[in-house]
This record gives structure tokens, sequence and C-alpha cells, in this order.
């Protein structure tokens, strides 16, 4: 047996090292404190809350027979599909118009709050109110924001684009201004040089290294806004929401079932279209050098 093959000697190991397995025993007693304070918190948590054996018992009965009602589809092809399908297409059409809607508008604020363009002490007081104002508008659910449209505009697809706006204008234009902040200085510097204005070098300097992360960011948004876009119906903001409130309260878990797995096949397109975009927009095709003949 040759010295590579040879077992290793744990002692020696141990004499030779001694820091690094005393570093090592440390890192697991910190693990196995981190787990008891994590089930002592549990064990807290269902004791205060009255969570007892019993309620957790009969709460995963029922879940399992929402489960079996769901797979169970009555009288299926006399279903008004029409109806289902078309508050389907309200809800796209919701989340289409408010989130391409809050992304022209999160990306153009997005400039002002990235510190890397608002230089100076005027411009960095800009970004941080700027920055604020992002954070006052992603600290609010998109579900009360939709509360206190339907409360100004009335009930309606209208009271739901807003909503989306609103929480997405805050999210996208952080993420945006982050991404701006994160790209390489050698171009900006290069067009200085070239006596490039301001605008510019924005342009061709900041916005063409952080495209990749804008559309990306873009696409994600639209396919999250798909899931979470059921909500807004709850709150009368328009869309499949509605069909979902109606049929659980009626107790239809079949027509709840087939409303989800539509809503996912979407979701599942959206994410198709979403990887092509990228390969075509961001990762391209690539460019020859020379002519092979």
């Amino acid at each position: 047996m040759t010295h590579w093959q040879s077992a290793p000697d744990v002692a020696l190991s141990r004499r030779q090292h001694r820091d690094l397995f005393r570093m090592q025993g440390r890192y697991l007693r910190r693990i196995a404190l981190l787990a008891l304070a994590v089930a002592l918190y549990y064990v807290w948590f269902f004791s205060q809350f009255g969570i007892g054996y019993e309620q957790l018992t009969s709460g995963m009965q029922q879940l399992g027979r929402y489960f079996l009602r769901m797979f169970v589809w009555h009288d299926f092809f006399n279903w008004p599909f029409r109806y289902y399908f078309t508050q389907i297409a309200i809800t796209l059409a919701i989340v289409f118009s408010g989130t391409i809607t809050a992304t022209v508008i999160a990306l153009f604020l997005s400039f002002f709050a990235a510190r890397n363009i608002m230089r100076g002490r005027v411009s960095g007081i800009v970004a941080m109110l700027v920055r604020r104002l992002f954070d006052l508008l992603r600290g609010i659910d998109m579900a009360i924001w939709g509360l206190i449209f339907v409360r100004a505009v009335g009930l309606g697809p209208l009271a739901g684009v807003l909503a989306i706006i609103m929480q997405d204008t805050g999210l996208l234009g952080r993420l945006y201004a982050e991404g701006h902040e994160a790209v390489e200085r050698s171009p900006g510097r290069g067009l200085t040089a070239v006596g490039a204005n301001g605008l510019q070098k924005h342009r061709f300097g900041i916005f063409t290294q952080s495209f990749p992360t804008f559309l990306a960011l873009s696409l994600y948004q639209i396919e999250s806004n798909t899931r979470s876009a059921a909500v807004l119906g709850f709150v009368g903001a328009g869309g499949i929401g509605l069909i979902y409130a109606e049929n659980m309260r009626l107790w239809n878990w079949d027509v709840v079932m087939f409303i989800t797995l539509i809503l996912v096949g979407v979701v599942m397109l959206m994410d198709t279209l979403s990887a092509w975009l990228r390969r075509r927009y961001i990762q391209g095709t690539p460019v020859p050098l020379f002519n092979a003949d």
C-alpha cells in the first residue's frame, strides 16, 4: 500500500491541527445551541397560543378532506369555463399593465437613487429621499394597496393595476438602483475621455451593463405577480381571486383546484418565454471574429 492509499491517522491530524479541530468543535456547539433555541421557540409558541395536539390532528384531517374534494370534479363539463378563462385573462391584463408601468417608472427613478450617479451633497439628499420613497412603496403589501385603491377608485381591475404599480415601483426601483451601482466604472471613464455628456455616460456606460439585471428582474416580477395577483381579487381588485373567494366560500374545492392548475400552467408558459428572452437578449449569439473561408 502506497503512502496515498494508507489509512489517515486521525490522532496525528488532531495533534498537528489543534486549532482547526478546536474551531470545528466550537462550530458544532453553536449549531447545537441554535437547534435547541429553535426547538424551545416552537415549544413556547405552541404552548403560548394554545395549539394543542387535538387541534393539530383535526386540522390535518380537515386538510386531507379538502384535498380529496379538490381531485373529485363533479359535473365538470357544465362548468362556466368562459367565465373562468375571462377572469384569468383579466388577471393577466392586470399583471402586465401594472408591471410594465411600474418597470418604466422604477427604471426612471432608479437613476436618481443610484449613488454612483447622484454624487454631491444635494444629489446625495435626492438619492436618499428616492430610496426612502422606494422603502415606503414596497413596505406596504400588495393586498393593502389593493384595499386602499378599492376604496379610492372602486371595485375592478383599475384598483389591481394601481396596487401592482405601487408595490413594484418600490421593489424594482431599489433593485434597479443596486444594479446600476454594481457596474464597472471603466466604461464611464472611457466615455468621459472621448467627450460624452452625462446622459450618454448613463445610457452607454451604466445602463448597458445593468440591462441584463433589469431584464431578468422585470421578467421574474411578471411571473411573481401572476402568482400573487390572485390575492387582489379577494379584496375586490378584479381578476381570478373573485372566483377563488366565491368557490372557497361555497366549498367548491374542485373548481379551486382547476383554477390553480390553469394558473400553474400559465406561470410555466411564462417561465419558458422568460427563458427564451434571457437567452435572446442577455446571453446573445456568438459573433464570428473572422471568416472561416
